[in-house]
């Protein structure tokens, strides 16, 4: 049974974020979800660098992943997630994972850059959380089993 599927409804429907980028980087497509995500509007997003949502300090590495990619029109973040800071219009800080697809020409040569988008931000927090409080039961513990007496058998 086939199902023809509108695409274009498809990404805007869809409640991770689309972002989509050609090989210089340059955003060419914005989806609803992103917009939600980040605080761009479409109109804001498209045309701009992917230096939009990515922090200045990690820019550097980024840029060298993008251009190695797009050189070799190999990722291994195809089937890996990758986990990475991002920001937000409004200065926030967000942790996001995503996977990326690779856009070719008829050539094979990379035209540009899908990412599906996941704000782990709160999964996140709630993690870094958790270990701090592990962290300190195990101190406590440590000090408990430090200040008993020691007994030696008579």
């Amino acid at each position: 049974m086939s199902q023809n599927v509108d695409l274009e409804q498809l990404v805007a429907a869809v409640g991770d974020a689309i972002v989509v980028s050609d090989r210089d980087g340059v955003i060419t497509l914005w989806n609803p979800a992103a917009e939600r995500m980040f605080g761009f509007t479409e109109a804001e997003a498209v045309g701009q660098s992917l230096d939009l949502i990515t922090p200045e300090r990690h820019r550097a590495r980024h840029w060298r992943g993008y251009a190695k990619t797009a050189e070799t029109g190999k990722t291994r973040y195809g089937h890996e997630l990758l986990k990475v800071p991002a920001i937000g219009k409004d200065g926030r800080s967000l942790s996001i994972a995503f996977t990326v697809s690779l856009l070719f020409d008829a050539d094979r040569r990379v035209t540009g850059v899908a990412a599906v988008i996941r704000d782990e931000t709160a999964r996140w927090s709630e993690e870094r959380e958790l270990r701090k409080r592990l962290a300190e039961l195990e101190a406590a513990q440590s000090a408990r089993q430090e200040a008993e007496p020691q007994v030696s058998p008579a």
